[in-house]
């Protein structure tokens, strides 16, 4: 009997509470289908396709509502309360599914929708997690370059960049370079794909395309001189890290941006700063 999945069983045993399902006739394990589940006019004897999980008394149960997810697969499921253990969310069984906490990628609240899957805990109980999901999902999103796609965030991975689930089900990342700490977990985004690779992941990004976003690059390094009082106190050579910390911005855009703003004279360069002109 396999937890968190489909599976045909049969009626062994009828109750005045329901039937007992087992894989034989010859088993000695047998779990309980409620009363209420059970099909009307069925026999000792007769298949039934059900879904196995624990109940409010951890007991094993048979059911045969479908539930939204199953072991292993990804599924995005509202958050119907946090307590002081996790949250458990709506996967339309009677038993909300269990999300500890330390399988949250950040902080969930009531009324959320997030992207899990589903395992088996060191307890043998079903549970929801929000990590791990990078190789669950597909690789085969039907889109091409340029295309613009909606996503979920689901992982911060600060040496790679921000992964995304495209339509909740396809791989795909924002590289580190491009600036996401307006985002969190769970936030649905637009983005356009920069490339697809062999492997069938998409590349992304929330940046237009490069002549608009240029001009949209150079009026913010235009405001930013102007808190600086007209004065940056780095220039184009500064590291990557000082223009994105100051900037939200790769260097490769800042210098770009630079480099437009000085061609149209309304700015200078010198050795350690960039001035208004």
């Amino acid at each position: 009997m396999r937890l968190g999945e489909y599976q045909k069983l049969i009626i062994v045993k009828k109750v005045e509470f329901g039937v007992y399902l087992a894989e034989n006739s010859e088993s000695g394990e047998k779990v309980l289908l409620p009363k209420a589940q059970v099909p009307e006019n069925a026999s000792i004897g007769d298949a039934i396709e059900v879904f196995l999980y624990r109940d409010s008394k951890d007991r094993m149960i048979a059911t045969c509502a479908r539930p939204k997810l199953t072991l292993g697969a990804l599924a995005v499921l509202k958050v119907s309360q946090v307590g002081k253990i996790g949250a458990f969310l709506d996967w339309g069984l009677e038993k909300d599914l269990f999300l500890p906490y330390k399988e949250m990628n950040g902080k969930v609240h009531a009324g959320d929708d997030v992207l899990v899957t589903l395992y088996i805990d060191k307890s043998n109980r079903l549970c929801a997690s929000m990590k791990h999901l990078y190789d669950l999902l597909s690789t085969d999103a039907p889109y091409e370059k340029g295309e613009t796609v909606t996503g979920r965030v689901y992982e911060f991975g600060h040496d790679f960049g921000t992964f995304v689930a495209v339509d909740d089900c396809y791989s795909a990342m924002i590289p580190r370079s491009e600036d996401t700490s307006d985002l969190k977990v769970g936030d649905i985004i637009e983005a356009r794909i920069t490339a697809v690779k062999e492997d069938g992941k998409l590349d992304i990004t929330r940046r237009a395309n490069k002549e608009n976003q240029m001009d949209a690059d150079a009026e913010k390094v235009l405001r930013v001189i102007e808190e600086f009082a007209g004065i940056l106190p780095f220039n184009d050579k500064a590291s990557p890290e000082t223009i994105m910390r100051e900037m939200q911005m790769s260097k490769a855009a800042f210098k770009r941006a630079v480099g437009r703003l000085y061609k149209e004279r309304k700015i200078e360069i010198t050795e350690k700063s960039i001035r208004l002109l």
